[in-house]
């Protein structure tokens, strides 16, 4: 059965990358220290914790993809437009030793108001805003040198298009860990200006 994933549509389509638009979404996250792979070790069990029923009302969850992660980056996350309540596993290569932000998308008949409030208060919920997406697909391994060579490719083609970019690239991995490492689905994304 095929894992629930944010609707988008394709806005246009290039050797390099694929730029979708997403509309408003839930998303589950948790700040962990560490690098990529030991903070989302991490950061699964917390997030996975909370859909399996460690939340008010005990509510057990389906598992949605992709799982996202993002360096953290306190500055962006003051200026974002987004929705947080504090009480929501996307990434950013280039990991310091100051960790990373990992989220879960929820699924897409809860709102803010119906999804059971986290018990871990390191749990938030967040509401995105409506964005524009340049994304690249590949497969793989789960390490930051694949991850950053495919991040670094996606920045070149998305500046040598003269796209504005907004913020740094998020990975996104939509497959559990004991998929073999050449059939998954990993993709890069990052933010850019709408044309209009």
């Amino acid at each position: 059965m095929a894992l629930e994933e944010p609707h988008y549509d394709v806005v246009a389509q290039t050797p390099d990358y694929e730029l979708r638009r997403y509309p408003s979404y839930l998303v589950a996250e948790v700040d962990v220290e560490g690098d990529l792979n030991s903070a989302g070790n991490r950061a699964f069990k917390i997030l996975a914790g909370f859909i399996f029923g460690n939340n008010q009302g005990s509510t057990k969850m389906a598992m949605t993809a992709p799982v996202t992660a993002r360096q953290i980056d306190e500055k962006k996350a003051d200026q974002s437009g987004d929705v947080t309540i504090a009480t929501q596993v996307t990434s950013r290569p280039r990991a310091t030793d100051e960790g990373y932000t990992y989220s879960f998308v929820m699924e897409r008949s809860y709102t803010l108001q119906s999804l059971p409030a986290p018990n871990d208060p390191r749990v938030r919920i967040r509401q995105t805003e409506p964005r524009l997406m340049a994304v690249k697909r590949y497969s793989g391994r789960w390490n930051e040198r694949n991850d950053q060579g495919h991040a670094d490719a996606l920045i070149t083609a998305v500046e040598t298009a003269g796209l504005g970019r907004i913020g740094e690239p998020e990975m996104a991995r939509y497959n559990p860990p004991f998929m073999p490492w050449f059939m998954r689905r990993n993709e890069v994304m990052v933010q850019v200006a709408p044309s209009d």
